[in-house]
């Protein structure tokens, strides 16, 4: 068994203040809950920042220090691409290997932009990396709900482009999840035995959930995938 930690939705910024909350402190509690918890990778997927600054990344370098390693990103509507890899160029992959498993990220951002697209180029390269996996079981992980949140957050903020994206996910029955951020909250869907889930903000969330959390997964030698929210 391999285990996955996801956070999301960091939104830290030169000012500890993001959207009415301390996001700062907020993650520095993730942080140290994660820091008790037995993991092989931590994925942050995406708005790590707030305003994309230098020096919020670097702040969140620093937040994220007592980890050290097995960190990966990618980016989210907020980040700058540009200054993000400069300060995580190291941590940002397109995939990645658990055991059995490989987790495969595709970039949902469109440049000044809420909502989510996957361009024909990066559909094309989801598929062939499906295509060429040699891992046994697949996560897919990108940033926007690629479907309805079926709450009070809005769905025009979310992926355009569902049915292209599972036109591509529905060819291979070795994917047992997608995960994604963005919406500020946690939720978990379900298309036929594929899991689709929503991981929670570290800052805030948009429904009526007043706490802070992050999704732990356990990956099976099997292709059981399971998954806990916890909250703080």
């Amino acid at each position: 068994m391999n285990t996955l930690i996801q956070i999301s939705d960091c939104h830290i910024d030169d000012n500890p203040k993001s959207m009415g909350v301390d996001t700062h402190s907020n993650l520095k509690k993730i942080i140290d809950k994660i820091t008790t918890v037995n993991f092989d990778t931590l994925l942050i997927s995406g708005d790590l920042a707030h305003n994309g600054t230098p020096g919020s990344y670097q702040t969140l370098k620093e937040i994220l220090s007592p980890l050290q390693n097995n960190i990966v990103v990618m980016p989210g509507n907020h980040d700058n691409a540009e200054n993000l890899s400069q300060l995580f160029g190291k941590n940002l992959a397109p995939n990645f290997s658990l055991g059995d498993w490989e987790i495969i990220t595709t970039d949902s951002v469109q440049i000044a932009q809420t909502s989510g697209f996957l361009t024909q180029n990066t559909l094309l390269n989801l598929d062939l990396s499906l295509k060429n996996t040699k891992a046994k079981y697949n996560v897919v992980v990108l940033h926007h709900p690629p479907v309805p949140m079926q709450s009070n957050w809005d769905d025009t903020l979310s992926l355009k482009n569902c049915d292209e994206f599972f036109s591509v996910i529905d060819k291979y029955p070795k994917i047992k999840a997608i995960l994604w951020g963005h919406a500020h909250q946690a939720t978990d869907f379900k298309r036929g035995k594929l899991k689709l889930i929503s991981c929670p903000s570290t800052a805030l969330q948009f429904d009526n959930e007043k706490r802070i959390g992050f999704n732990h997964y356990k990956l099976y030698d099997n292709g059981n995938l399971e998954f806990d929210t916890q909250w703080l």
